[in-house]
């Protein structure tokens, strides 16, 4: 079953692509075969991520870029990470209403995921779901952030352009500057620049970079209005101008690189776990060492450290 749903998405079947997305996301054994034989088609498409604070009008803009990056005929894929339901622990699909429009395209393929409890602004499984959507021959993938926060810096390590959106009148625009979600910024965007105070916040940002920042790309600040469709065309252009300057300078490589080394990490982790976990309620040993700690028996540095040991 799986060579036949991985020959289709690789002819551009949707329903097959969507198939194996279930399976990646899910853990299940089908995903990791399909992942073994999609990853050799991999390494064409660039990626973007988009993160910043809720409110700040990121599905708004990663819809508006979609649209100007088809009119240049690329495809696109986007994968928009949700807060997980408190109840059904599904993605509650906020992002994908509100870019309904673009499902009708067929060189448009959306796909939103579900944090279930990740932190960091992906969920676990992102950057396997940017690989699909890689072999799938998309040649732009957009990943959005949850947008909880201003610590949601995961999203560097598997983007190869990271656009940060700020936007004006969101509270005290120097603390803001003191994030460190900006210093992850290959490109700056003030988004909502038809309201006040927009050049005071793209003031303040051009502040913060001249604290000294100097990695041979000068990040560019840009204003957008993302519900007018302002401002796009010259985002859609220093995305590519970045690109350009990855490839030309040899960073390209260091982010793929960095990429496979985050993805490698994760995965043994979450394998490690899981290994440690199955062998631990097998046996009972992991409610043992709850108890113990709910008893102040054992402190939890050392109850992890013999559940480690139960599992070797």
């Amino acid at each position: 079953m799986i060579d036949e749903l991985v020959a289709r998405l690789l002819d551009g079947d949707k329903w097959a692509l969507s198939r194996v997305l279930s399976f990646v996301e899910n853990g299940y054994p089908e995903g990791r075969e399909a992942m073994k034989a999609l990853f050799g088609h991999t390494g064409h498409a660039h990626i973007v991520g988009v993160t910043g604070a809720t409110g700040s009008g990121k599905s708004t803009l990663v819809g508006a870029l979609a649209r100007e990056y088809r009119t240049r005929e690329r495809t696109i894929g986007i994968v928009a990470v949700d807060p997980s339901s408190p109840f059904s622990r599904g993605a509650v699909l906020g992002d994908r209403i509100r870019m309904q429009e673009l499902t009708l395209d067929p060189g448009v393929f959306i796909r939103s995921m579900a944090t279930r409890g990740a932190l960091g602004g992906l969920a676990a499984t992102t950057n396997d779901v940017a690989t699909v959507l890689d072999a799938a021959h998309k040649d732009l993938i957009i990943v959005e952030t949850v947008g909880a926060g201003q610590d949601e810096v995961e999203v560097a390590d598997t983007a190869h352009t990271t656009v940060v959106i700020s936007v004006p009148g969101a509270g005290d625009e120097v603390q803001a500057i003191k994030a460190g979600i900006l210093e992850i910024a290959d490109i700056l965007v003030v988004n909502k620049a038809d309201q006040p105070r927009a050049d005071i916040t793209a003031q303040q940002l051009h502040a913060f970079l001249n604290l000294g920042r100097d990695e041979g790309w000068e990040v560019p600040i840009l204003k957008t209005v993302a519900i007018k469709g302002q401002g796009v065309v010259e985002l859609a252009d220093a995305i590519d101008g970045h690109r350009s300057f990855l490839e030309t300078s040899g960073r390209l490589e260091e982010a793929r690189r960095t990429r496979a080394r985050r993805q490698l990490l994760a995965l043994a982790q979450g394998e490690l776990l899981s290994r440690v976990l199955a062998s631990a309620e097998a046996n009972g040993h992991l409610e043992e060492l709850v108890e113990s700690i709910v008893r102040r028996e054992l402190d939890p540095h050392t109850a992890a450290q013999r559940l480690i040991e139960a599992a070797d």
